[in-house]
């Protein structure tokens, strides 16, 4: 932990610098060209030294001036005394040096200076400047004590000090200048704005796409930071293009690709579509032996009555010409329904009768004699509507209830299979449950996982031909519904359930139906498509 908590304290500051690094340019230089922020600098840092000097000189060559002109007044009022001041009372020479004889008022001396000068008699005492004069006065003794006052200012030294201060500003100017000159005409040129330059023109050349002068050739870099900056552009150049290559061959692979899967998809749809076919085939083949019995029966009763209409021409009685329009009835029954299942129409959903569709898929049922043995039992509400494609569904519940036929009828455990429906809610949304349930042994584990898979069978004989769940899956799952398979907790059986979106006109993903249930359940819960 501790170890921990000094990296921690330790990449702080890498943190703050970085964040510092990205933060946008900002002030006064933000929007300014690199020629005009170096002129810029340039001429802020010689103003800056001459300040500096000026301000670092000044005191020292005032205070030099300051005690010279106070030597040359001590001087002034020496000259004074030696010649007798009481024979004049004043004097100057012209050049800022002068003397004056009076009293403290006269000569406006401070008392404290006074009383200085008069307990120290013709002593000077320094008296301050008065502007650019240094001022020295002495007191005089005698009966009434009288002071002289001698003043200095070196005119021509002030001179100088200005005319050096001219100079000084001149040459640290003139040293500006041939810096700006050297480095604008001979340094800069070569080593930044050259580089800049040869940047420009190759970023403008990846813009329009000439990739032979995108590079920067490497004779052209200089050693320095704006030479890495060349490396490093031209390393991000070659990396790009080599990762451009590598997408334009990724997408001609996908092209590739695509198409393949495209085609791939149009076979598996027409799998599909045949596969479809050969379950309806399929069908029609195990229906076939019931059929032929089935209408046995009703050609001998009409054999029969053909003989007697053969021996007796007179005719037939009502009751005999009722039975024979009844046997018609029924054989008429029966091959519609065969032609109507074998018929191929194209696709076509509209609101269709439920109930109706369910007796159709039980009578084509029944033709199989040993589906007779079997409680067939349709329990759908007559007011029950389903938006589908009418022709498809029968084939749908033909083959769960032949399905769960079969697997009663070769178990030997029950003899009842059930159709149901009802609306329910899930999620928000109304479905239509349409359930298919038998009391026989249920479904086994082993196969529930697979159940809608193509040539899975359960049927212990040869009649299975392990489409027709698999084809039920595709049309309801077609019709944006979705099957199940599951065994019945409440008692023995099991339990198909085809749910229908109960509004025609709400978006369902085909595939998918309510809860999001996946296609892949686990063997112990349900199967479904």
């Amino acid at each position: 932990m501790p170890a921990a908590s000094t990296n921690t304290t330790s990449q702080q500051p890498s943190t703050r610098r970085t964040r510092a690094e990205d933060a946008p340019a900002r002030g006064l230089l933000a929007g300014m060209r690199i020629r005009k922020k170096l002129i810029f600098l340039h001429t802020l840092f010689s103003l800056a030294l001459t300040l500096i000097l000026l301000v670092a000189l000044r005191p020292a060559i005032s205070q030099i001036l300051d005690r010279a002109e106070r030597t040359s007044a001590t001087l002034v009022l020496e000259q004074a005394l030696r010649q007798s001041p009481a024979d004049a009372e004043s004097w100057a020479s012209g050049r800022g040096a002068s003397w004056r004889v009076g009293s403290p008022e006269s000569l406006d001396l401070p008392a404290a200076i006074a009383q200085e000068a008069a307990d120290n008699p013709l002593t000077p005492i320094d008296a301050g400047r008065r502007g650019v004069h240094a001022t020295v006065v002495a007191a005089i003794p005698g009966p009434q004590p009288r002071y002289i006052l001698a003043e200095a200012s070196l005119i021509e030294v002030r001179e100088v000090v200005t005319r050096f201060y001219l100079l000084l500003v001149i040459a640290v100017l003139t040293a500006y200048g041939l810096v700006v000159v050297a480095l604008e005409f001979f340094v800069l040129p070569q080593h930044v704005y050259g580089p800049i330059r040869r940047m420009l023109r190759a970023d403008m050349a990846v813009q329009a796409g000439q990739t032979e002068s995108e590079l920067i050739p490497d004779a052209s870099i200089p050693a320095d930071e704006l030479g890495e900056i060349m490396k490093s552009r031209n390393e991000s150049i070659r990396k790009i293009r080599s990762q451009e290559r590598a997408l334009a061959e990724a997408f001609d692979r996908l092209e590739l690709n695509a198409n393949d899967l495209k085609l791939k998809n149009h076979l598996l749809e027409r799998a599909r579509q045949n596969l479809a076919d050969a379950d309806r085939l399929a069908s029609l083949g195990m229906m076939s032996a019931g059929l032929a019995h089935e209408l046995n029966t009703p050609l001998a009763v009409l054999k029969g009555l053909t003989e007697r209409l053969r021996q007796d021409p007179a005719g037939l009685s009502d009751d005999q010409a009722e039975l024979m329009h009844r046997v018609v009835l029924r054989l008429e029954r029966l091959g519609e329904s065969l032609l109507d299942f074998a018929r191929v129409r194209p696709p076509e959903s509209r609101e269709t009768d439920l109930a109706r569709i369910v007796d159709d898929a039980m009578t084509l049922v029944r033709i199989d004699r040993e589906a007779r043995q079997i409680e067939l039992v349709n329990l759908v509400p007559k007011d029950a509507r389903a938006f589908c494609d009418e022709d498809r569904f029968v084939q749908v519940f033909v083959n769960l209830i032949r399905n769960a036929v079969d697997a009663l009828r070769e178990s030997g455990k029950g003899s009842r299979v059930q159709v149901s429906a009802e609306t329910i809610e899930r999620d928000g949304e109304r479905w239509l449950s349409v359930s298919v349930a038998d009391d026989g042994p249920g479904i086994s584990p082993d196969v529930l996982s697979t159940l809608f898979e193509p040539f899975v069978s359960t049927r212990l004989d040869a009649r299975g031909t392990g489409l027709g769940l698999a084809v039920a899956e595709g049309i309801v799952r077609e019709h944006g519904g979705v099957l199940l398979a599951r065994n019945n907790p409440e008692r023995s059986g099991a339990v198909f359930e085809i749910l229908l979106p109960a509004d025609p006109g709400g978006e369902v993903v085909s595939g998918q139906g309510p809860a999001g249930r996946t296609q892949n359940p686990r063997p112990e819960d349900e199967t479904h498509g």
